[in-house]
This record gives C-alpha cells, sequence and structure tokens, in this order.
C-alpha cells in the first residue's frame, strides 16, 4: 500500500496480544502522532453534522471520519486475530482504546494484583455460601 506510513512497519512487528499491551499502545501512538490523527483515540467523533452547516464544517467532518477509519484500521490490523474478531465491530477508535485501558491499563494492575492475593490468602471463615459468593465475585 503506496499511501501507508513508513512507520507502521513496526505495528506489523509488534502486534497486540494481551502481555505486551504497553509496547503495543507506544508504538501505535508513534504511527498516529505521524499521521497526525492521534487526538482520534481519546476524543469521540461528532455524531452528525447540523443541517445548516458550512462546505468547510462538512469538510472537516468528513476529515475526521476519514481519520478514525484510519486509525481504527491501524488498531485492527495490528491485533492477533483473537482481537480483531473482538474488536471488529467497534465503532470508532476511542471505544477500543477505552475498552483496552480498562482491561489493560497501568491502573489496573494493583487491582489485578490484590485481587489475585486476596484469592489467594482467602480462607473458610464465614459459612460455606458467603465464602462461595465471595470467592466468584
Amino acid at each position: 500500500m503506496s499511501s501507508r506510513n513508513s512507520l507502521s512497519v513496526i505495528l506489523d512487528q509488534n502486534k497486540l496480544t494481551i502481555p505486551n499491551y504497553h509496547d503495543w499502545l507506544r508504538n501505535l501512538k508513534i504511527v498516529l502522532n505521524s499521521e497526525k490523527i492521534a487526538y482520534v483515540l481519546t476524543k469521540a467523533p461528532p455524531k452528525s453534522a447540523k443541517q445548516n452547516a458550512t462546505t468547510e464544517e462538512l469538510a472537516k467532518l468528513d476529515k475526521w471520519w476519514d481519520h478514525d477509519l484510519q486509525a481504527k484500521s491501524y488498531m485492527l490490523a495490528s491485533m492477533s486475530n483473537e482481537l480483531q474478531r473482538r474488536f471488529e465491530e467497534a465503532v470508532n477508535p476511542a471505544d477500543i482504546y477505552g475498552h483496552l485501558q480498562e482491561l489493560y491499563g497501568e491502573q489496573t494492575r494493583p487491582l489485578r494484583h490484590s485481587i489475585v492475593i486476596e484469592l489467594m490468602t482467602s480462607r473458610l471463615r464465614e459459612g460455606v455460601h458467603e465464602h462461595g459468593v465471595r470467592m466468584i465475585l
């Protein structure tokens, strides 16, 4: 593909699998920044144009949707097949990014660690039913 960013090769070489999320995200941001479209990760796209929108506003909206589609394509193309299937129906890259941040972002590590420790050190102190419910939750 001739119009493709030459930096996108790093995404081809480092596809997203769960353990490499932070490395993949760093590489994705490098590619999107070089294309000047990284803003689509954090800003939701406008839903539609106003009825009395000017030609300039319509052109701006079209450009936004082009950038949105380009970023989503970069993201999906650089994911494992399993993750591609999971996110192929996502509407925009901001949704994908937000979901991935919830699952694998930095702030989830301490939470996952504390949950694992709590599960590993949990003992049957209450009744069997209460203990089972706690282990499930």
